[in-house]
């Protein structure tokens, strides 16, 4: 059966498992499953903008929730400025006072941008980030990775079955196929993304 909302995904994984006492856990395999993908999966499909605002003489601005890794930061003046990504260490040393300005440079610090030097003004900051995996519920019945990667998810919410169950020799037959899929799906989006036999590399500082 085709795979693309919540409701047939958790059909699928009952038939899988061809057993009627798990139907209560199905819910939590699945939620594991997505936590998992949202550490390990890196697809363009996951990367998205969002504005920031920054407040005079406050040098932090909270980031999205569902941020995983930051791909870049602009202050979208005229021109418009890509910041610098620092160390928290590396930021306080290149600017170690509290001198106020247009940022130049950021890093992150729990759940907040640290700009420096301190914004002097309200900026519109561009932020450009991989986001985590939108988890199913019955009121988001799909997402995009369920849309182009079903049996990933299958696989993933399997392998937690089989881990609830005890069953080591049926979670590594799935923890295979999930490596296997992976791998799969990272060459086809650098296929996508950048065209084959073309080598990658990060022209910016990521935070995990």
């Amino acid at each position: 059966m085709a795979i693309s909302t919540y409701a047939e995904l958790k059909t699928s994984i009952a038939n899988f498992l061809a057993r009627d006492d798990l139907t209560n856990e199905i819910d939590n395999f699945i939620d594991l499953a997505e936590s998992r993908l949202s550490r390990e999966l890196e697809t363009r499909s996951q990367d998205t903008r969002s504005s920031l605002t920054t407040t005079a003489d406050n040098a932090y601005v909270t980031l999205p929730t569902d941020l995983r890794t930051i791909r870049n930061v602009k202050v979208m003046n005229n021109p418009r400025i890509t910041l610098r990504f620092l160390t928290p260490i590396q930021l306080k040393k290149e600017f170690p006072t509290t001198a106020t300005g247009l940022p130049r440079a950021y890093s992150v610090i729990g759940e907040e941008l640290f700009l420096a030097p301190i914004p002097d003004s309200t900026y519109t900051l561009e932020l450009t980030y991989k986001k985590s995996v939108s988890a199913l519920s019955d009121d988001n019945t799909t997402n995009t990775i369920l849309t182009r990667y079903p049996d990933l998810y299958l696989y993933a919410s399997l392998f937690n079955a089989y881990i609830y169950l005890l069953d080591e020799q049926r979670a590594a037959q799935y923890e295979q196929l999930i490596q296997s899929t992976l791998q799969q799906i990272k060459i086809d989006d650098e296929k996508g993304s950048y065209g084959v036999g073309l080598e990658l590399r990060s022209p910016y500082g990521e935070i995990k």
